[in-house]
């Protein structure tokens, strides 16, 4: 089941969905608008022959930081990493998903290539993957909305959410874009 602006709006402020900045402006029938950060890892292209998935790549990605009069240029067939601007904490018996804003959608920005699941327990800012699929450049201002997120009603709380300890959850608790952790599954 899938929360209404009413559930939504009790939860947050019931303490139970936890969503800061929170502008209740920004509720939407069945979701919430979220912003862009300020910051983006960019990836150092041609740095590397190839993405070894079982290595440590976070020398792969460089920090760099926008702002009103410097917007972030994400150029045609560009990938970046970017994060919401608000902090966002789900309760263990729901789960959330994170999609576009449509109309940045039909101007070919892309915000996510699988990361739109929120697990239960979720506790930071939403790291986003940012694809240009358009033939222009794309300019990105911090504080612009930049996505919604819902939230899912699961039939029971999680009896393991995330961030729980035998899980080895890698990025809660998250400030800003964190680069891909995966080389700690092997």
């Amino acid at each position: 089941m899938i929360l209404s602006d009413r559930s939504i709006l009790e939860a947050v402020q019931d303490g139970r969905i936890i969503i800061e900045p929170f502008d209740q402006e920004c509720l939407q029938p069945s979701s919430v608008d979220l912003h862009l950060d300020y910051r983006f890892l960019v990836f150092k292209n041609h740095t590397l022959g190839h993405i070894d998935v079982r290595e440590d790549l976070s020398n792969l990605t460089q920090e760099v930081s926008a702002n009103d009069g410097d917007p972030f240029m994400l150029h045609p067939g560009e990938f970046v990493l970017g994060s919401t601007l608000e902090r966002v904490s789900v309760p263990d018996d729901l789960v959330a998903r994170l999609e576009g804003k449509s109309s940045l959608g039909r101007l070919g920005l892309l915000i996510h290539s699988t990361a739109g699941y929120v697990d239960a327990g979720w506790d930071g800012q939403l790291t986003l993957e940012l694809s240009n699929v358009a033939n222009l450049p794309i300019t990105l201002y911090p504080r612009m909305k930049i996505g919604q997120i819902s939230f899912v009603q699961m039939t029971t709380p999680a009896d393991r959410p995330y961030g729980s300890s035998e899980l080895g959850s890698k990025y809660r608790g998250q400030e800003g874009p964190k680069a891909s952790r995966y080389w700690e599954n092997f």
